[in-house]
């Protein structure tokens, strides 16, 4: 049970739109709109000032600074904000320009308000909300052979772990990993705990984000 309101920030061009979501998220329950901003450059000039919200709520086609560029600043100054995007655009490009940068989370704006919901929970409790339109377009990526989206340090992974990381993010199942692999499907099931442990994500869809923001695939 929340005791204090998580703080949210909106960053939207749109003012009728901005007013919507303050009643809507507050209707929600255990959260308070605490900054609203036209776009991005006005979000970053209220951060500056040092109040921090605890999530951030970001449309991606705004004027004079738009929501990639927003969230990689976002990411780099104040990395404690957990973002997750709103938009009308359901393209690969948008999806996984906004992962690569930091969100956590990625809603159209015609869903329920069910489903803002549920983002909302998921990434404040997970850390993550990974919809079937993200995953769908995640799957297209990883199968079109697309390794350039930026690199992560994988140092402290194995070698195993890294080829176990990639077939992750294929359709293969774990037996057929295992098998593809040659080891034991146990085998299979520690380097899956092991990368939990290591990326601090908790499923495969988790497992697969990070190949792809690492260049992996």
């Amino acid at each position: 049970m929340v005791t204090n309101p998580i703080k949210v920030a909106l960053a939207d061009d749109h003012v009728m739109i901005r007013k919507a979501m303050v009643a809507m998220v507050e209707g929600f329950g255990g959260y308070q709109v605490v900054m609203q901003a036209s776009n991005g450059k006005d979000l970053l000039d209220m951060l500056s000032e040092g109040f921090m919200p605890d999530m951030l709520l970001l449309d991606i086609q705004m004027p004079q600074m738009d929501g990639i560029e927003t969230a990689q600043q976002v990411t780099a100054l104040y990395p404690g904000i957990k973002m997750i995007a709103l938009s009308m655009m359901d393209n690969e490009k948008a999806i996984i320009g906004m992962i690569k940068n930091g969100v956590r989370g990625y809603i159209l704006k015609d869903s329920e308000p069910d489903q803002l919901k549920i983002a909302m929970q998921d990434v404040w409790l997970k850390g993550f909300h990974y919809s079937e339109l993200v995953t769908g377009r995640l799957v297209h990526r990883l199968q079109n052979g697309d390794s350039s989206l930026g690199s992560l340090n994988d140092e402290k992974l194995s070698e195993r772990e890294i080829e176990f990381l990639k077939l992750s993010s294929t359709e293969l199942t774990y037996k057929e990993i295992a098998n593809r692999i040659y080891v034991s499907p146990r085998t299979v099931d520690g380097y899956r705990e092991n990368l939990f442990d290591k990326l601090g994500v908790k499923s495969r869809v988790g497992l697969a984000m990070y190949a792809v923001r690492a260049g992996l695939v």
